[in-house]
């Protein structure tokens, strides 16, 4: 008799979609249903149902040539709403405008569950590497944007001779160390009473981000930071910052 899988609730078929969805998370724009199941820890004929069910829906897309599979317009439909209490769409033509300008990719960072969390990222439209991408998310205690976001909570949040720096300079820099060596930068984003919201930042090779770019890159940054601080009066009043 074939083996047959035990029979699944209707909340345990959610739960399995949305294991599916988040198998892209990161920098994977496409996976093969393989790819997918391996993710999910799922065998390849459950995910195979989830994945079809998600294309009815628009929140994937299959590729009809390598039939890989990306996340669909469905899901950004549904996300932009999100976007809009967040004030992401009304800071997003800032943040494209400041990438362009200093030609590197420009993140938002937010503080969520004791990490940063990037919620967008504008690309330049020329001098593009994947050296300027960041992971999803990264400790506050050892991050640029960590560091932004630790300097600017209320006292008692951000403390340490490190911190204090950051607070007095406007800025941090983190240096990462690798075969190419990155060099981060970030500035704090602060919605109404000058309540931290998030951070902006952005990272290169070191070679190309050298301190002399640094400085002239980081008044720019702040020039936005201020510009966009007002979008997020409605996200900052909720912002739960939890700097364990």
């Amino acid at each position: 008799m074939p083996v047959t899988e035990p029979p699944r609730s209707g909340a345990q078929t959610v739960d399995r979609a949305v294991r599916v969805l988040e198998c892209f998370r990161g920098g994977d724009p496409e996976l093969s249903l393989s790819e997918m199941a391996q993710r999910c820890g799922l065998p390849v004929s459950t995910t195979f149902r989830l994945a079809q069910a998600l294309v009815r829906g628009r929140l994937l897309e299959q590729d009809p040539t390598s039939d890989r599979y990306r996340i669909g317009h469905g899901l950004a439909s549904l996300a932009r709403p999100a976007l809009a209490r967040l004030g992401l769409d009304a800071a997003a033509p800032h943040l494209y405008a400041l990438a362009a300008g200093i030609k590197i990719t420009v993140s938002l960072s937010v503080p969520d569950a004791g990490e940063a969390l990037t919620v967008f990222q504008a690309r330049p439209p020329v001098s593009f590497c994947h050296n300027q991408i960041p992971p999803e998310r990264r400790s506050l205690h050892t991050s640029s944007v960590g560091h932004a976001l630790l300097a600017h909570t209320p006292v008692g949040g951000g403390r340490g001779e490190l911190i204090d720096t950051v607070r007095k300079r406007g800025f941090a820099v983190e240096e990462i160390d690798g075969e190419d060596p990155i060099r981060a930068v970030a500035v704090p984003v602060l919605g109404p009473g000058r309540q931290v919201w998030g951070a902006l930042g952005v990272q290169a090779r070191a070679v190309r981000l050298d301190h002399d770019l640094v400085r002239a890159v980081v008044p720019a940054m702040h020039r936005i930071a201020v510009r966009i601080g007002p979008y997020f009066h409605t996200a900052a009043a909720g912002t739960e910052f939890d700097a364990r």
